[in-house]
């Protein structure tokens, strides 16, 4: 199948090159030129113009949008309605607000174009180990997508799923980082607690290492914990500054909405805010942890 992938930065570059080893065809674009030409120098067609990419895309056309959430998002799709035509499909592939998405739908609509949204979990690690895939969507569009879905998945039976109408697989993915926050937080607080007991020396690498093994709290946020602690286990260059990109705030508020008590993803959230306000290596470790699995910037100490 050929897709066009718009946002060709290291989340959309890694899914291109996925689909590419997966037989499909992708034209990429970018609105910054150096990533563009490190995109064709991986091997991706590029296209210069939105307009070239969708002259590049054989008809009914396929356009991944892997661009951040919110305006870039709403820039990016605003313009697609004015080169697609009636039958072509956007996908948005971002962590957009789900309401921002049923819009936008309900606009490319009344054009013709189809939407789907996909909430991608996968991080940095997606290119080896496959991405999961939460889409939302009317079935003939996710009918004409499934291909792209199954090869970006780990296996083609596993890690996707076609969750509801438009809007669903964005709320579900929200839900889904609002767990990563509570997670998260619990890992922090756990071994900041068993580093705050000198009198035993405990070495928290060695002790993230055993719990990989065999442990009832074993997950992949472990592995990677353990990845992190093993560089260095005082965390000592990293700022205790944890960010949070807005999906924890958006689970909260929709839990207030429907009257869903969620005490431990709002105190998660809430800790992130904190988090900027005193120094401490729980905070230090949740900030290792989105490098580790999402790439995301962290403060250095220098």
């Amino acid at each position: 199948m050929d897709i066009g992938m718009i946002g060709m930065g290291r989340m959309g570059g890694n899914m291109a090159e996925r689909l590419r080893k997966g037989g499909h065809r992708v034209v990429g674009y970018d609105r910054d030129p150096d990533t563009r030409s490190a995109a064709a120098g991986r091997g991706t067609e590029v296209a210069d113009t939105l307009e070239h990419l969708v002259e590049m895309l054989p008809k009914p056309r396929a356009v991944w949008v892997m661009v951040p959430s919110g305006n870039p998002t709403e820039a990016t799709i605003s313009a697609l309605a004015e080169v697609l035509e009636a039958g072509d499909l956007v996908i948005d592939g971002g962590n957009s607000n789900y309401k921002d998405t049923m819009r936008r739908a309900a606009s490319l609509q009344a054009t013709g174009v189809r939407m789907i949204d996909a909430g991608v979990s996968g991080g940095i690690w997606g290119l080896a180990e496959g991405y999961c895939l939460m889409v939302g969507g009317e079935d003939d569009a996710i009918a004409m997508a499934e291909p792209l879905f199954r090869t970006l998945a780990p296996s083609a039976e596993l890690g996707y799923a076609h969750v509801g109408p438009v809007g669903s697989g964005h709320f579900v993915k929200m839900v889904h980082n609002g767990i990563e926050y509570g997670l998260m937080q619990a890992y922090a607080e756990g071994f900041e607690l068993l580093k705050a007991k000198e009198q035993f020396g405990l070495d928290v690498a060695q002790i993230a290492e055993i719990w990989r093994h065999g442990s009832v709290v074993r997950s992949w946020l472990l592995d990677l914990t353990a990845t992190a602690l093993g560089e260095d286990a005082d965390l000592s260059d990293i700022q205790p500054w944890v960010e949070d990109s807005g999906e924890g705030r958006w689970t909260v508020e929709e839990s207030i909405e429907l009257a869903v008590p969620l005490p431990v993803i709002s105190i998660a959230l809430q800790a992130r805010f904190r988090s900027r306000q005193e120094a401490a290596f729980g905070f230090r470790l949740l900030a290792a942890m989105r490098q580790q699995f999402g790439g995301h910037a962290v403060r250095r100490t220098s």
